[in-house]
């Protein structure tokens, strides 16, 4: 009886072991599968844009007239008249009258020198006609020949030179009489006038000084390594100037007309020249800008220069060894080989390499390589908010069967 026990005791407790293994197990949940982890790299995108450009050459400079004229006195007297227009700032035309210096000493001196040429005149025909009184006379002497003396030829040269001289003195009056008036060479702006009324002036004084209003210039530097950017250097390139005007902005068109051919000795720039017509719209078939172009005024210029069929900009950071990430139609990363025209300011200027509408890679990549997956910030987020609609549905339906079974 008592081995009885001893072999059932111990089988009944090890078959209890087992059922409550059994029934554990049979408790115990399987572990939950976890979600794979997608690693693919994520980055930010632009679009390229290729279109046709005009490289531009950026300088600065002040504009001055072309022609400005300092007038001086070229005769001695009194300042009798003096015209409306000779002010600071007044506009004057060619050939108009600006001042006058008492002409009646040099009236008078032009009528001395007229009645001298008269008397040398009246002197040579009666010279002339004594010359032939001798010539006769002498040919009715047959036994010697007449000197030049005898035929009063040095008496005639003598006379044909007083004549001259008269004839020089007339025309210096003249001149003089003239040089009493005071008139513009040009079509021009008054800068300043030195002169008053019955103020007294003598030769080589400072009377006033002229601008010319009909070109203006403006000396632009550039540097000698942004000439490769312009068409043959520059020449006869269109300029855009930009300056202020009554607190606007004013835009106005010039040419370049010369090259100065030299680099500053001080600065290690070249010079461009450029020319502005009309600056002050004087004349009445200018179609640009009503706004004048104030000679002094500080202005920012474009120089146009070389034209690019397919050109595009990209930051100059994201370009490595000429060469340029693009996330390509495959969701993968390539590197475009690209050809780099100009650096300007923090970007590249391309010619070749990029089509329009390449998306750029602009944000950084740990470790790049070429045809790596790659995926962009929206797609991703997309990708990951999915799953989470679909279980948040699943337990709503499973609180709505508990509560419709508790009920």
């Amino acid at each position: 009886m008592v081995r009885k026990k001893q072999i059932i005791i111990p089988i009944a407790i090890l078959a209890v072991g087992i059922v409550s293994l059994i029934g554990f197990s049979s408790m115990k949940k399987p572990p939950a599968e976890k979600p794979e982890v997608d690693n693919t790299p994520i980055v930010a995108i632009e679009n390229i844009v290729v279109a046709p450009m005009t490289l531009k050459v950026n300088s600065y400079g002040v504009v001055k007239p072309k022609y400005e004229t300092t007038m001086v006195a070229q005769v001695t007297g009194e300042i009798v008249e003096l015209s409306d227009t000779f002010v600071r700032g007044g506009l004057v035309k060619k050939d108009q009258l600006l001042a006058r210096i008492d002409p009646n000493d040099y009236h008078a001196a032009l009528i001395d020198a007229e009645a001298n040429m008269a008397s040398a005149r009246a002197s040579l025909e009666k010279e002339v006609a004594q010359g032939k009184v001798a010539e006769r006379e002498w040919k009715h002497i047959t036994d010697t020949s007449p000197t030049e003396l005898s035929l009063r030829k040095p008496q005639l040269a003598q006379e044909l030179a007083r004549v001259k001289s008269a004839q020089a003195a007339v025309l210096r009056a003249k001149r003089n009489l003239q040089r009493t008036e005071i008139r513009a060479p040009y079509d021009a702006m008054i800068e300043r006038r030195n002169i008053g009324l019955g103020s007294f002036v003598g030769i080589g004084n400072e009377i006033g000084k002229l601008l010319g209003t009909a070109v203006a210039e403006v000396r632009l530097p550039i540097a000698d390594n942004e000439l490769q950017y312009l068409i043959d250097q520059g020449r006869q390139a269109k300029v855009n100037l930009t300056g202020s005007f009554a607190g606007k902005d004013i835009q106005w068109q010039a040419q370049i007309a010369r090259s100065e051919g030299v680099i500053d000795d001080k600065s290690r720039m070249s010079y461009l020249v450029a020319e502005i017509q009309d600056p002050y719209h004087l004349k009445s078939n200018n179609i640009q800008n009503t706004m004048p172009l104030r000679f002094g005024a500080y202005v920012q210029a474009e120089v146009l220069g070389l034209e690019i069929a397919n050109a595009s900009v990209v930051p100059r950071y994201l370009v490595i060894n000429d060469r340029l990430a693009i996330l390509d139609n495959e969701s993968k990363l390539h590197y475009a080989k690209i050809d780099i025209v100009r650096q300007q300011d923090g970007n590249v200027i391309v010619s070749n390499g990029l089509v329009d509408g390449d998306q750029m890679i602009v944000s950084a990549l740990d470790y790049p390589v070429d045809g790596m997956k790659l995926a962009l910030a929206d797609d991703k987020t997309e990708t990951q908010e999915t799953p989470d609609k679909s279980s948040d549905g699943e337990d709503d339906t499973q609180v709505a069967n508990t509560e419709t079974k508790g009920e």
